[in-house]
């Protein structure tokens, strides 16, 4: 597909590396333009032009041109929430018996799976969760806070091309009554401190974030020393919270206050916290959430897979009404962005007998600009403009699902597949071509990973949970 570098004579022009031309490009821009006979174009690591073909043929000079007229162009998708260890090499062995209760599940099965992976494992662990994050389209990730071995996940990643904030696991709350409660809270301190002085946000794709794993792991100075630790280097917090009434309970029970009360009171809510699930909030905490500016994360598989109630109760389409950022994560149920967002607007639309909720704009919004905005990324990504990263996707429309690119907003919002995802680039890089990763041996990481997966499971001594006889 590469035609000849453009001739010398053009050295008042841009200077490009590639120009991808021909594609149908949702630029996701303020003015969220749609440019049909599109051309994007990228020198190093950012993108230096974007516009119609015929413009940039006179205004860009390039190495290299290639010919895209049969894709669609999209931003890289920004996953707000993905347990990139534990879940990977595990997710053939059910979590829990039937009828078990989900603290049980959690207490039994999810935390000794996790915990049994050898650094070495979690580094495999992250390499296949983000194989399968760029296949689908999604080039930077949000972490959910349950590394236990982050310097060997990091050096792992590094090698996959993708983008990225990561946190080790931090738990400050003794939860042994005999244990030396100050002791638990300052080593879990100690942790925050160490990770993100190792691995500081100095402009490298991946970086540590203060990430907690929230509910009622952590006591106040917890909280208190990661928003101070955010706050004075530029960085951001996550957590998870109130999926089910246990949080609010708990809250209730401790400090007399619901979650987001007691974090608002405490000084811990602000524009640079994201908060997972939220499935279990009131209106006034809803006021504490938009009022401080924070990041609500909606994990739309997780929440039907656990029942979280959210059709019932769940306050996203208040809070976005109510000017709240909200982004969209997998949490490791799923990979594909998109289809999260179509499961999202199903929920809240049915729920709501309001069909106009979370239109095919909104959904592509969830997945890039509120995304990048949340990790504190928009200047570098989430649209394609010029200064930007070059992180970007072409979408293959030469399928089924596809048809006729009529109107590519709503084709990749409603219909386009996961399969569709045809190449992808971070920092400028071409990390995917033809749905194949460019850096790594793909068959070779994945035979390492069902190794490796039996492993895990033959240690935990957990037993397979299979629903029919298997002979």
């Amino acid at each position: 597909m590469a035609e000849p570098a453009a001739s010398a004579g053009a050295s008042e022009r841009i200077a490009a590396d590639l120009v991808i031309e021909g594609a149908a490009i949702l630029t996701m821009d303020a003015k969220r333009r749609v440019i049909l006979d599109g051309a994007l174009a990228i020198a190093g690591d950012h993108i230096v032009a974007v516009g119609k073909r015929e413009a940039l043929a006179q205004s860009v000079v390039a190495k290299r041109r290639l010919n895209a007229r049969r894709f669609v162009i999209t931003p890289g998708f920004v996953d707000g929430h993905i347990h990139i260890t534990g879940d990977p090499l595990t997710r053939g062995l059910r979590r829990g018996a039937p009828g078990e209760a989900p603290s049980s599940v959690m207490s039994r099965w999810v935390i000794p799976i996790f915990r049994a992976h050898t650094a070495q494992e979690e580094a495999l662990s992250a390499q296949v969760a983000a194989l399968a994050m760029m296949r689908a389209g999604t080039t930077c990730f949000l972490e959910a806070g349950t590394v236990s071995h982050l310097d060997a996940v990091m050096e792992a990643l590094e090698g996959t091309g993708i983008r990225g904030r990561l946190g080790e696991w931090v738990e400050g709350r003794a939860y042994d009554p005999s244990a030396d409660a100050k002791a638990v809270c300052a080593a879990a301190i100690a942790v925050l401190e160490r990770e993100v002085e190792r691995w500081p946000a100095d402009g490298r794709r991946l970086a540590a974030w203060p990430i907690l794993v929230g509910h009622s792991t952590n006591p106040d100075e917890v909280w208190r020393a990661a928003k101070a630790l955010a706050d004075a280097n530029g960085l951001g917090v996550s957590a998870h919270m109130s999926p089910r009434s246990a949080d609010p309970e708990w809250f209730l029970a401790t400090y007399g206050e619901r979650p987001l009360a007691h974090l608002a009171r405490i000084g811990v809510l602000g524009d640079n916290v994201c908060l997972t699930h939220l499935a279990c909030i009131d209106e006034g905490e809803l006021e504490h959430l938009a009022a401080s500016g924070a990041h609500a994360i909606f994990c739309p598989h997780a929440a039907i897979q656990g029942a979280f109630g959210v059709s019932r109760q769940g306050l996203y389409p208040e809070m976005v009404a109510g000017g709240v950022n909200v982004l969209l994560g997998t949490d490791g149920v799923a990979t594909n962005l998109p289809s999260s967002a179509r499961l999202m607007a199903g929920i809240f639309r049915d729920a709501r007998f309001d069909a106009e909720l979370f239109p095919p704009t909104s959904l592509l919004e969830l997945i890039t600009v509120n995304g990048a905005r949340a990790l504190r990324l928009a200047g570098d990504i989430g649209s394609l403009e010029a200064g930007k990263k070059a992180d970007f996707v072409l979408h293959d429309t030469d399928v089924p699902e596809w048809g006729p690119v009529v109107e590519p907003v709503s084709q990749l919002a409603l219909s386009a597949p996961a399969r569709a995802v045809h190449s992808v680039w971070i920092d400028g890089v071409q990390v995917i071509d033809d749905g194949r990763a460019t850096l790594f041996d793909e068959e070779a990481l994945l035979a390492r990973a069902r190794v490796a997966g039996a492993e895990v499971i033959a240690r935990t001594g957990l037993p397979p949970q299979s629903p029919w006889p298997v002979l």
